[in-house]
C-alpha cells in the first residue's frame, strides 16, 4: 500500500487569506512555542460545503465526513494543456462508476506554479457538459488540480470582475445534485493508477462554507 499527499503546503499567497502569528515561544521563556493562524476556509487545497453556494446548505461540520472519503477513478485529462475544456466527451473514455469521486487530472501544476497569476488565467476549465455527466453518473464529489471554472480567470484580472452565479459552473450543477468538491489538488500524477482509495477531511467548523483538508490517496 502507497499513500500518496495530494495536498499543496500552506503558505502566504496572492489569492488568499494565510496569515500566521507566534503567539508564544521557547525564545521568549514560554516552555511551548504556540502560533495563531488566520486562515480562508477555501485557501489551497479545500472542499466545500453546500453553503458556499447554497443559501439554504449545510455547512461544514453538518456534512457527513464520509462524503470526501471512499474509491476514486483518476481521469487522466493530461493532454489538454492551457485552456482546455474539460467536455463529455472526454470523459466517456473512463470508467466512471456511481458512487464515485472522481479526481479529473490534468497536472496543470507541474506545468505552472500555483503561486503565479498564468496558473488562474490560463488553466483548464470544467465545461457544463462534463459537469451533467458526472451527475448522470451519480457520482459522490469530484476533485481537481486546475481552476474548476471558466469564471475564475475573471476574479484575478484587473479590473475584477464579479461574475453571474450560473457562471460558476460546477458549483451550479454539482451543488444541487449533491455533489461536493474538492478544489486545488495536486500530485495527482504520483497516483499511478485508474482508480484509489481517497481521503480528504475537514474541520469540524460550526457554521463555515468550507475547510482546508490534507487530502490523500491510498494506492493498493
Amino acid at each position: 500500500m502507497r499513500i500518496v499527499d495530494l495536498s499543496f503546503p500552506i503558505r502566504p499567497h496572492f489569492r488568499w487569506k494565510v496569515a500566521p502569528q507566534l503567539v508564544a515561544s521557547q525564545a521568549q521563556g514560554h516552555p511551548l512555542q504556540s502560533t495563531l493562524l488566520t486562515l480562508g476556509a477555501h485557501a489551497y487545497t479545500h472542499v466545500d460545503a453546500p453553503l458556499h453556494f447554497l443559501v439554504d446548505g449545510r455547512d461544514i461540520a453538518a456534512m457527513p465526513v464520509d462524503q470526501w472519503v471512499g474509491d476514486a477513478a483518476v481521469v487522466d485529462l493530461t493532454h489538454l494543456g492551457a485552456n482546455g475544456e474539460v467536455t463529455a466527451e472526454e470523459l466517456k473514455r473512463y470508467h466512471v462508476r456511481a458512487g464515485d469521486i472522481v479526481l479529473l487530472r490534468t497536472d496543470w501544476p507541474k506545468r505552472t506554479s500555483v503561486e503565479v497569476e498564468a496558473f488562474w488565467t490560463q488553466g483548464p476549465w470544467t465545461g457544463p457538459s462534463a459537469c451533467e455527466w458526472l451527475v448522470a453518473r451519480d457520482v459522490k464529489a469530484v476533485g481537481y488540480d486546475y481552476p474548476p471554472d471558466f469564471c475564475i480567470r475573471d476574479t484575478v484580472a484587473e479590473p475584477r470582475r464579479r461574475p453571474a452565479r450560473d457562471e460558476y459552473t460546477t458549483h451550479a450543477i454539482f451543488f444541487p445534485a449533491g455533489i461536493t468538491v474538492i478544489e486545488y489538488l495536486t500530485n495527482l500524477d504520483q497516483i499511478g493508477a485508474p482508480r484509489c482509495r481517497f481521503v480528504a477531511l475537514p474541520l469540524k467548523l460550526e457554521g463555515s462554507d468550507g475547510s482546508p483538508v490534507r487530502a490523500i490517496a491510498i494506492v493498493e
